[in-house]
């Protein structure tokens, strides 16, 4: 408990600024591109932020490592889900057979792929090509105990932790968390509500496509649980541990990994939000190397987004999570490192620029 402890508290504490120096030599070189100051909008938002997270003047994403964490949910005993529990077992499969969308979106763009059981309740011993690193078998039903101790909620962030290390160490320029966990939306609400203290009703969505009916259902569950469990909105660790999950915590380990190395952090949708703002909980410095990649239809995803102040680069209409909307958006981190290495500049092009013809 102690070493895992002491490696959280590591990570967190190796989190540094943005380097101001490499966003100066970028941001020097993109105005001597050939094109009109800022006429490519977000991207030249985009590209300096990522030399100021990798301390590069021409920073490199590619390629990206997706790390997919799969864990189950006590409180999909309540009916939160229109699908059954055994879902993220038979999922965690598909990952590894590579029939899922995140399979097709990293296949695309010959991304780092990882898939960790952190915590299903299925028996997957027999499933290669997946990281075992399962803490329990899903969280306890948040509506009659916590979700985990406070020694599990931190071997899951260790989790996390570790897998991020490992994608980088492997070449990953940028780290994409994922999820699985029939249920997690049900958490992920509980952590919204508590952190940005906005009602549950207003923050509950449909989730995996339940009825008007069970989503009332789903929110007075939601609050009845924070009612019960009192999570303290300012410790992390506790609202994790009453009324969180262990794929969200493994998520909240691997955005902590990225910051402290450096990478930058592409945002997938409402789940993935949720890890974000325990992982800023515990180091505010990772705000600085998070990019939304896309504001998902869940309702209390544009919460999120409010809270981290981020803007998203899409709004599809996405809602799967996996990962899949984040990796849906990394062409357009792509795109904007290839502007900046690859554009000719006026004195190259011999191009004359706006300060010559006037």
């Amino acid at each position: 408990m102690e070493q895992a402890v002491n490696k959280l508290t590591d990570i967190c504490a190796r989190i540094s600024s943005l380097n101001p120096e490499s966003a100066k030599l970028a941001r020097q070189r993109l105005d001597r591109l050939t094109k009109p100051p800022g006429s490519l909008g977000r991207l030249e938002d985009v590209v300096l932020q990522l030399a100021g997270i990798t301390g590069q003047p021409l920073p490199q994403v590619f390629p990206p490592g997706i790390a997919v964490f799969a864990g189950d949910h006590g409180i999909v005993a309540e009916g939160v889900s229109a699908f059954p529990q055994e879902v993220t077992g038979q999922m965690v499969r598909n990952f590894v057979a590579g029939g899922a969308a995140i399979n097709v979106f990293a296949r695309q763009h010959s991304a780092l792929l990882e898939v960790v059981d952190v915590g299903t309740a299925a028996d997957l011993s027999d499933v290669q090509g997946i990281q075992h690193r399962r803490v329990r078998e899903g969280t306890g039903n948040m509506l009659q105990e916590d979700a985990m101790s406070r020694q599990q909620a931190i071997e899951a962030i260790e989790a996390g932790i570790e897998s991020a290390n490992k994608l980088i160490q492997a070449g990953a320029r940028c780290i994409i968390p994922g999820e699985m966990g029939i249920g997690n939306t049900t958490s992920s609400t509980a952590i919204t509500a508590v952190i940005t203290g906005r009602s549950v009703e207003q923050l509950t969505g449909t989730g995996t496509g339940i009825s008007a009916e069970a989503k009332k259902h789903k929110a007075a569950l939601i609050q009845r649980a924070i009612e019960e469990r009192k999570p303290n909105a300012e410790d992390a660790l506790d609202v994790l541990c009453k009324v969180g999950g262990l794929e969200i915590a493994a998520m909240t380990g691997a955005i902590l990994a990225a910051a402290a190395h450096r990478v930058p952090v592409l945002l997938d949708g409402f789940i993935c939000g949720a890890a974000t703002m325990l992982a800023v909980r515990l180091a505010g410095g990772v705000r600085d190397y998070l990019i939304a990649g896309h504001r998902s239809q869940e309702p209390g995803h544009q919460a999120v987004l409010d809270w981290l102040e981020l803007e998203p680069l899409l709004d599809m209409n996405l809602r799967l999570g996996e990962g899949s909307g984040a990796a849906v958006a990394f062409p357009l981190l792509e795109s904007a490192v290839r502007m900046l290495a690859e554009m000719a500049t006026f004195d190259s092009a011999g191009v004359s620029d706006a300060e010559a013809g006037s």
